[in-house]
Order: C-alpha cells, then sequence, then structure tokens
C-alpha cells in the first residue's frame, strides 16, 4: 500500500500492539516492527521522542499512539467506507 514509511514500536504481551500489526497486514502495509522489550536500544528511540508506552506507530514521521484505527487509516491514505460524504447525498 504506497509508499508510506511506517514503523511500529511494540512490546510484550501488548494486546494493542498486535491489532495495529494485525490491522496493517490486513491492508497490506509494509511495516517495521520495533520491539522494546526485546531491544533496548528501541526503548530508548521511543524515550528520545517522549514516548513511553507502546504502541507507538510513526508513519512518515507522524505520530500515532496506542491503536487508533481511522488515524491509522488516515495517514495510510486508507479510505474509510463506513463514514459517508454529505455532500455525495442525494435529498430529493
Amino acid at each position: 500500500m504506497g509508499n508510506s514509511n511506517v514503523v511500529v514500536y511494540t512490546s510484550r504481551d501488548c494486546s494493542y500492539c498486535e491489532k495495529v500489526l494485525d490491522k496493517l497486514t490486513e491492508w497490506d502495509v509494509e511495516y517495521e516492527e520495533r520491539n522494546v522489550s526485546e531491544d533496548r536500544s528501541h526503548f530508548r528511540e521511543l524515550q528520545s521522542m517522549s514516548v513511553y508506552g507502546t504502541p507507538a506507530t510513526f508513519i512518515n514521521g507522524e505520530k500515532i499512539l496506542g491503536y487508533q484505527e481511522r488515524k491509522l487509516k488516515q495517514s495510510l491514505g486508507i479510505r474509510d467506507d463506513r463514514f459517508i460524504q454529505t455532500d455525495s447525498m442525494n435529498f430529493s
């Protein structure tokens, strides 16, 4: 999907981390996972960006904390058909 640079910081036993990774996989988005439980340097990277929890997703530098499906879709340019634009509705 697109040319987005996606990095997801995760940790062990984090259900929301799994949700983010599952959605990215479902949407065919390539991503780099950086597990802070397995590599302390990844945790230090996160701290340097004033982030202290996971999941933390960076899409082309934009930070999305936690599991926020709408924000992930918006940042990736994925259309969300659940929300109909009123411009296209015909009330006549």
